[in-house]
């Protein structure tokens, strides 16, 4: 019964040392920010703003210096490959939805710092002070 224990504990010692080391921090982050830390962030970092709505939603109204990079075009992969991993990304779409799932592709991808702007652009339209452009 004592060796069944020992055992048993031996098992559980690894099972929770290797677990920790599956838990440590990853290379890259996501975080999901407001429409205000985002305007900070985009006055005190060097970042890459990407707005990953289609080409015609991006037509409509843009937040300046946006690059555009359509989630749902079949070049998508290859597209966010000429981004630098390095440095930090800025993600949004309409709402929330694809902006956050392009998040969690561009983590996997390798990208180390990606922020997500929370409710985008239409969260973003009503922040005060906020400025939207369209392509003329």
């Amino acid at each position: 019964m004592y060796r069944v224990f020992v055992i048993c504990c031996l098992l559980l010692t690894l099972g929770v040392s290797t677990s920790c080391l599956d838990s440590s921090p990853a290379d890259s982050e996501i975080k999901l920010i407001t429409a205000d830390e985002m305007q900070s962030i985009l006055e005190l970092e060097d970042v890459q703003l990407i707005d990953v709505r289609t080409p015609k939603e991006y037509e409509g109204g843009y937040i300046a210096n946006a690059q555009n990079i359509d989630f749902m075009s079949p070049t998508f992969d290859d597209d966010i490959t000429k981004l630098d991993k390095n440095k930090p990304v800025i993600l949004y779409c309409k709402s929330g939805g694809r902006s956050a799932k392009c998040a969690k592709k561009m983590k996997d991808a390798g990208f180390k710092k990606i922020y997500d702007l929370k409710g985008g652009i239409s969260k973003w339209k009503f922040s005060d002070g906020i400025k939207i452009e369209e392509k003329s």
